[in-house]
């Protein structure tokens, strides 16, 4: 269980302070958490403070009871706590087959490694021995990243709009690898997202807007509203 107390985020711009995230409060438990809002409104500065990317200028952060506030991104991660960036970095000299390795922990079995990027939509023999630079998309970047966390098999997955730059890859190819993530981990996946296929997953919904938490509720609660019109959309963006 990942609970935030009292989270607040300030950064400087331009020789002001900017309130990025005002006093932040949640509980998140549940199978898929979705944290949706305007652009601007706090999502992926939320995420990475989660991640230790980023610490928080107020408040505190308790992984199953413990206090992580002050523990550093490797520390976070060696209790159970994967990030995948919106912009994967890229890595010159690292195959993807050493990354996946890295990323499990072990010299992992080209059987295994084959079937995580199956999972993710790459043919393994195409990529299994390929640098991770600059001569990868940001789409094949995006996929071997979340072939990274389906690795680390974190009790926290924490992905930042993973479907930016795979829409070539169906969604429901997306959703099951993350339905496949709980089942080996049974643990908690958050996604920053627009999209209105991957709210519709969520066990329950985040709303933030202007660095607040505006609402909390389960997908069947908040979608009606979230939609206004109840029309499909690809994205919510415009609507929030």
């Amino acid at each position: 269980m990942l609970e935030l107390k009292h989270i607040s985020f300030q950064a400087e711009d331009t020789g002001k302070e900017i309130e990025i995230l005002r006093d932040i409060n949640l509980v998140i438990k549940e199978r898929f958490v979705a944290v949706t809002g305007p652009n601007g409104s706090g999502k992926s500065t939320l995420a990475k403070i989660v991640a230790g990317i980023l610490k928080p200028t107020e408040g505190q952060i308790l992984l199953d009871g413990v206090d992580i506030t002050e523990k550093s991104i490797t520390e976070r991660a060696n209790l159970g706590v994967g990030f995948a960036f919106q912009q994967p970095v890229r890595f010159k000299g690292i195959t993807v087959k050493d990354m996946l390795s890295i990323a499990a922990g072990k010299d992992t079995a080209m059987s295994e490694i084959c079937s995580m990027l199956s999972e993710v939509g790459l043919c393994a023999r195409d990529y299994v021995n390929r640098e991770i630079n600059a001569s990868l998309s940001g789409g094949e970047l995006k996929r071997i990243e979340i072939a990274m966390i389906m690795a680390r098999k974190t009790k926290l997955s924490i992905f930042d709009e993973p479907e930016a730059g795979i829409d070539l890859w169906s969604f429901q190819n997306l959703i099951r690898v993350f339905e496949k993530m709980y089942e080996e981990t049974k643990g908690t996946i958050l996604i920053i997202s627009h999209q209105e296929r991957i709210l519709n997953i969520a066990d329950q919904i985040v709303l933030l807007a202007d660095g607040s938490v505006k609402k909390v509720g389960t997908r069947e609660e908040l979608m009606p509203e979230l939609l206004g019109t109840g029309q499909p959309c690809r994205t919510l963006t415009d609507k929030l």
